[in-house]
């Protein structure tokens, strides 16, 4: 095998897995669409089974602004959850005490670890 060969492999393989996240990526947007009927989302499933490459191509020129769209939405709805558990675990609004009570109590439910608490401490009294 020679030094060639080896580069080619690497490019090939590099090539393949790009190409199975995009596959992935797409038939996770298209269950993800509420707006696309089933039927529809059988025949973009069916195509991409015997006609790989041309209907990636296809969908992602077709569909790719609302895949971006559906993926930002997915991503602020996430961090929004995030701050939501944040501000509840923190306590944001309350005074240091109330801050400071509520993650002790965290604490010994076991909720939260030692390090936890005494960031949340410091946080609280800062």
């Amino acid at each position: 095998m020679s030094f060639w060969d080896i580069i080619w492999f690497i490019i090939v393989f590099f090539a393949f897995a790009t190409y199975l996240m995009v596959l992935f990526s797409i038939v996770a947007d298209l269950f993800r669409d509420p707006d696309v009927s089933g039927v529809m989302k059988a025949v973009w499933v069916i195509c991409l089974v015997f006609f790989t490459f041309i209907t990636a191509v296809v969908y992602l020129i077709a569909r790719g602004r609302g895949m971006n769209e559906r993926a930002a939405k997915k991503y602020e709805e996430a961090r929004a959850a995030q701050e939501d558990y944040v501000r509840s675990v923190a306590g944001a609004g309350a005074s240091a005490p109330e801050q400071i009570a509520k993650a002790k109590e965290l604490l010994d439910s076991g909720a939260i670890s030692a390090d936890e608490f005494a960031s949340l401490k410091a946080k609280a009294l800062a």
